[in-house]
């Protein structure tokens, strides 16, 4: 693998008892802007102002960064330490892994594409994979 691993934060999870309350703390009184929600596994994402980070509420994650790799099936053979073995998600794969110090990452890639919304920011589907340059040229 060619330059680093790990690209930049794509989300941070943040667990919720149900979406609903997390999105009347988060949307509602924090302000934060629905970006799209999926019911059928238990998550919503939501904008930040100043970054493209989203916030993840879930209903079945711990509270952790995900890091956007290129490929995760490449990116977790960078590690030593497997947690969870690469699986399928609808906008392309995940890992989790642990570094020498034995913190766990959350790795992601866009392989798939993105959550494509309607006017409620409800998943639809998945778009094409985003063709950003992530790179430091």
């Amino acid at each position: 693998m060619t330059g680093p691993v790990l690209r930049k934060i794509d989300a941070v999870t943040v667990p919720v008892p149900d979406l609903e309350r997390g999105l009347a703390y988060y949307r509602d009184r924090l302000g934060h802007p629905l970006l799209w929600r999926n019911d059928a596994i238990g998550q919503a994402g939501l904008g930040m102002p100043d970054s493209d980070t989203e916030i993840v509420l879930t209903t079945g994650l711990p509270y952790a960064p995900t890091w956007l790799v290129d490929d995760v099936d490449a990116a977790v053979a960078s590690f030593d330490v497997v947690v969870t073995p690469a699986f399928d998600v609808p906008v392309g794969r995940c890992a989790v892994v642990e570094d020498a110090f034995g913190n766990r990452l959350a790795l992601l890639d866009l392989s798939t594409g993105l959550y494509v919304t309607d006017h409620n920011g409800s998943v639809t589907g998945v778009g094409t994979p985003p063709s950003e340059d992530l790179s430091d040229d």
